[in-house]
C-alpha cells in the first residue's frame, strides 16, 4: 500500500481513497521470484501490474532464443496497461521479474466503467493512467526518432538535439536512464 500511495497512478488521491479504489478494481497482490514470467508474450491480459517491490523487465524473445530487454518497471511504476486496455490484444513481450518482485494487479476493465458505488476517484485514476500512457508513448516516439537515422552519428545527433530542446540549452548534462 505504501508504494501505491507514492505511485503516479494514484497521484491526487488520499490513502483512504486509494483503499476504496483498490476494492473497486478487484486488486490482488502476488510475489514472484527472480526470473519468473509475470505475463507471457502471445497472451491477452485483463489486468495491469503496479510494481510494489523489486522490478520487472519487459523482454522480447526472437526465434533463436535471444532476449532483448525493451524496458523496466520499478517500484511505483505500472506495466501492461496498454494491453489491459485493449481486450483480447496479445502481448508482444514478456514481463519478467528482474529480482524478487511484488506486483499489485488492477482490473482495468473495472476502471473504465463506473463502479456500483459511483466513486469520484475513478476520474482521477483514469486521468493519471492516461498521462502515464501518454508519457510512455512520447518516450517510444523519441526512441523511434533516435534510431531512424542510418548511421550511429545520425542517431547520436538526433538524441543530442532532442536533449538540447528538452533542456532548453546548447549546453546540458545527459540524463542517466537506467533500464
Amino acid at each position: 500500500m505504501e508504494t501505491a500511495m507514492h505511485s503516479p497512478l494514484f497521484r491526487g488521491l488520499e490513502p483512504e481513497e486509494i483503499r476504496t479504489v483498490l476494492g473497486c478494481l478487484a486488486a490482488w497482490r502476488r510475489t514472484y521470484p527472480k526470473g519468473a514470467v509475470i505475463f507471457s508474450a502471445g497472451e491477452p491480459i485483463r489486468a495491469m501490474g503496479l510494481v510494489e517491490r523489486g522490478s520487472v523487465f519487459l523482454e522480447s524473445d526472437d526465434l533463436w532464443g535471444n532476449k532483448t530487454v525493451l524496458g523496466r518497471a520499478g517500484p511505483g511504476q505500472v506495466f501492461g496497461e496498454s494491453y489491459a486496455c485493449a481486450p483480447g490484444e496479445p502481448l508482444l513481450v514478456n514481463a519478467v521479474a528482474a529480482q524478487e518482485t511484488s506486483v499489485l494487479f488492477l482490473e482495468v476493465g473495472r476502471l473504465l466503467t463506473v463502479c456500483s458505488q459511483a466513486c469520484g476517484h475513478h476520474t482521477a485514476l483514469i486521468r493519471n493512467l492516461l498521462e502515464i500512457s501518454a508519457q510512455k508513448n512520447l518516450g517510444l516516439s523519441r526512441k523511434i526518432f533516435y534510431t531512424r537515422a542510418k548511421t550511429i552519428r545520425g542517431r547520436l545527433l538526433a538524441y543530442l538535439s532532442d536533449q538540447a530542446l528538452l533542456q532548453g540549452s546548447h549546453s546540458f548534462a545527459i540524463p542517466c536512464h537506467p533500464l
